[in-house]
């Protein structure tokens, strides 16, 4: 199981906890493009801990992934556009 869906599950089963409150802000923080102060990932325990990095790990190829997905949504429309003006898809 990926560790996105593990601290959500984490979050839904204990949202109190130190533990389910750091993951949140870190989820946040990642979302919103803003700073997280990893100082306070050292107080959880090891398991979170490593979920935690898991998420960061994850979130960066999900980033890579749709950053793919918007090149190919681009480029999908750039061939529609040159097959609207009658030129063929081929290279030169």
């Amino acid at each position: 199981m990926n560790a996105i869906k593990l601290a959500r599950r984490q979050i839904e089963r204990d949202p109190s906890s130190d533990a389910s409150r750091a993951l949140a802000r870190l989820v946040i923080a990642l979302e919103d493009g803003v700073s997280f102060d990893v100082a306070c990932l050292y107080k959880l325990d090891y398991e979170t801990f490593q979920l935690a990095l898991a998420i960061v790990e994850e979130w960066r190829l999900d980033r890579y992934y749709a950053s793919k997905l918007k090149l190919t949504d681009v480029s999908l429309q750039a061939r529609a556009l040159s097959e609207g003006n009658g030129r063929a898809d081929q290279c030169t």
